[in-house]
Order: C-alpha cells, then structure tokens, then sequence
C-alpha cells in the first residue's frame, strides 16, 4: 500500500519505518528542512534499539523517502498517518494546532478516497475537528480515524512489529477493510485487532497511560510507607505480582517515571476531566505524588553530609528518563541535578545515550565523561537515577577505590541489601532498609 506520515519524530519515524518494513512504500513528511536532509542522508535523529537496521534497508529497497513538500508526499497515498507533535499547553491541555493546521492543509490535496488516521496522542473529540478542518475545503471522499500509538521507547520496533492490540476507532466499514488489510502482517499470532468509536480509541491511550503512570506511582507510595514500618518493598512487589489480577510489571519502586508520554497524559487527561466538569482526583495525586518522588532522595544525600552539599562532588549514574533511549524529557536526572547544583555540589554524570542531550541543558555547569567510572573519581557520594543494564554489575572494588565515600543512593534499586552490608557500604534506596555503616567516615 502507499503511505504517507506527517511528522517525523518519534512515532512517525517508527512508524513509518516500521511499515515500510512490512512491503508498503511509505513517504514521511517533515517541515523541517535540515532534519529532512538528514534523514534522506541515513542519519537517524533518535535512538531507538533496531531502528537503524529496519532504516537503511528500506531506504536502499526505496520503500522510505522523505520530503518537506506535503502535496508531493501524500500524492496516491491510501492512508496518511498524522504524527505531529501535541505539546501541552500552559493550562496543561494538549495543543492541538500543528494537527490542525496539516488538516487544514490535506483537504484541497486529496484526490481520491483516502483515509486519514490521527497517530498522535489527542484529546478525546479530535477525530471529529480533523474530519470537520478537511471537510471545508475537500472534494472527495474520506475518513478520519483514531489509531493510538502503544510504544514503549526501548523496545519500540519490537512492540511496532509484535503489538499486544491495535485499537482503531472508526464506524467506516470501508475504513475497517482498508485497515485490517495494513494491520494482518503484525498480528498473525493472534493479537487483536479491536474496532470501536473514535471517542472510545482516543480515550483508550490516556486511560492505558494514566493507569500505568498510577501503578507505578501506587507502588512509589508503598515503598515509601515500607520505609515507616520496616518493611521491604521488593518482597511486597514479589507477593503482590504473582496475583494475576495485579501482574507484575511497572511495580517496581524508584524516584518516579518521567518521559514524553505519562507526564504529558496524565496532564492531559485531568484537563479534559476538568473541561467536563469531572473532578478526577486520583490523576491529580499522581501528578504531585510523582514530583515529590522524583527528589525522594536529595533530602537523604544532604542528611548524609550533614546539609552541608557546597563543594562536594556527586557522581550521577543514568540520564534518561529510562535505558534504552537518549530521551530526557520529564527525567528525573533533570531535577535532581538541578536541586544538586543549588545546593552548591558538584556534578559529574554519564549515560550511554543521553549525556549530548543534557549538555544542551546544563551545558558546563556539569561534568559529563565517558564512562560510569570516570564519573566516580574523587567523588564524594554515588547517585543512581536510570537502570541501565550496565550500571547493575559494576566492580565494587573498583567503585570503593575511586568514590571518596562508600556511600551509594540508588533511585532505582539496582543491588542486593546483603551484598551492600557485606561490602561494606552505606546504601539508600526506594522502600527497603538503609543500609549504614557506623564505621564510615565522611570525607
């Protein structure tokens, strides 16, 4: 089939790439001119596990190309999938004014049937604003659809090409054909394909999102009510996954979740909720719950030093708001290294993907190396905010021997409390035993 995607950032490069993978000739569209270049050049602007390798084949297969020209690109296009960008406003509503300006844009450019598909995440009503900004200016038939993107980032690719569901809002049953033809190739195992109203699909992503955004805030909570009692909140974690109505993922305790899609969901939802005059309560507690969270350990590294942070260097391990990605939107590692230079520490951070991306934020005022060792010379304390994998077998001898202090403040509870003891170090981490040394001597 021919495609065309509109945006391309995170989702509509993936999904572009994706489909192309899948034997359609897919043309994406982007009005920005050097990104443009960049790509037709094989120069991918994410980082993104496998990406590359799907990239460069249908690039050389030709079944990729990309343009800033939107006539030129959805010409004899099927479908167009709109993966624009829906930043939220300063009210905390998502801004809907780039999807509806290209809507503007497509309805004097259709010349056949054609069905139009909102990939971005909107708010609840926005199928029927496209429909209606196409509708003014175009003379042939088409359909809008809703068609929430699942991506996990990390392990996006895997999800694209393996989706556990594909949810397609849409009554059109020559939309329905159309989509199920696009969509059998990924779901020969079995996985759903779930038709209903643009409405319910639009209100499926936020409600996927938020519930996931308030799982891991719940845990966050009963790690921290663990620390009151005495409690471990990994055994708490083990014994209430095994329930298969609770399932095990996303309980893990830790400094909180960050990244393009909770925060922005989240937000965007209780927004929606408070324009219908619905006073959703949980979502608000999850928003102020999750901040609070993400600096649950500040106010421990500055008891560790009795308050007195000025001049003391502190290593910081994991940049992105989780492994696998470069990307840093809502992380954690922001704000805590914020709170640490107002503080008066010092900083020294490494992440395998993401330093480039906080050097545009911090610029010199951290030291950013090139190896989680290097960030441990001479510092005084060890700062763990992002599980990469790396980071969860380090040599502790060599750890001891470069940090000034045996001390580590693990945001992410990456290490056993017994080898911790054992080894001799002074260990804070999420909703389990603090691990303290009595013989440690600050330096």
């Amino acid at each position: 089939m021919k495609i065309a995607v509109v945006g391309t950032g995170y989702v509509g490069l993936v999904t572009g790439t994706c489909f192309a993978e899948t034997g359609n000739e897919v043309t994406c569209v982007d009005i920005d001119v050097k990104k443009v270049e960049k790509l037709k050049n094989g120069i991918i602007p994410i980082y993104e596990p496998g990406l590359d390798i799907l990239f460069e084949r249908n690039i050389k297969a030709k079944r990729l190309r990309f343009t800033t020209d939107l006539a030129e690109g959805i010409k004899e296009a099927q479908i167009i999938f709109l993966a624009l960008p829906t930043p939220p406003g300063e009210d905390g509503s998502a801004d809907l004014k780039y999807i509806l300006k290209v809507s503007d844009d497509l309805g004097p450019l259709l010349q056949d049937y054609t069905v139009i598909i909102d990939k971005s995440t909107v708010p609840v009503g926005t199928a029927e604003k496209v429909r209606d900004r196409i509708a003014k200016n175009a003379k042939v038939e088409f359909d809008v659809v809703s068609n929430p993107e699942f991506l996990r980032e990390g392990v996006a690719v895997e999800d694209f090409m393996k989706p556990d569901r594909v949810v397609i809002g849409t009554e059109s049953e020559k939309a329905q054909k159309v989509l199920t033809h696009l969509y059998n190739p990924l779901v020969r195992q079995g996985n759903p394909i779930i038709f209903m109203d643009e409405r319910s699909a639009e209100m499926t992503k936020y409600a996927a999102n938020a519930f996931l955004a308030t799982k891991i805030t719940f845990m966050n909570e009963i790690a921290n009510l663990c620390e009151k009692v005495g409690a471990n909140v990994d055994h708490v974690r083990m014994g209430i996954g095994s329930d298969s109505r609770i399932g095990k993922r996303f309980l893990f305790a830790g400094i909180g979740y960050g990244g393009s899609c909770f925060p922005k969901d989240v937000q965007a939802l209780a927004k929606t909720s408070e324009e219908y005059n619905y006073d959703f309560k949980i979502l608000q507690s999850v928003m102020e719950v999750n901040e609070i969270q993400k600096t649950k350990l500040i106010p421990k590294i500055k008891d560790y030093f009795d308050g007195a942070l000025k001049g003391k260097t502190i290593a910081v391990w994991g940049l992105a708001f989780k492994p696998y990605t470069d990307d840093i939107r809502e992380a954690p590692s922001l704000i805590n290294i914020k709170e640490l230079l107002e503080a008066g520490a010092k900083v020294k951070a490494y992440d395998p993907e993401a330093a480039e991306n906080v050097k545009n934020i911090f610029g010199n005022k951290i030291t950013l190396t090139d190896g989680p060792y290097s960030a441990l010379e001479n510092a005084d304390a060890l700062l763990i905010v992002t599980e990469w994998p790396l980071f969860r077998t380090p040599d502790f001898g060599v750890v001891s021997k470069l940090l000034k202090n045996k001390v580590i403040f693990d945001g992410r509870n990456l290490f056993d409390i017994a080898e911790m003891k054992e080894l001799g170090y002074t260990y804070y981490s999420i909703g389990r035993e603090t691990v303290n040394q009595e013989s440690e001597v600050k330096a």
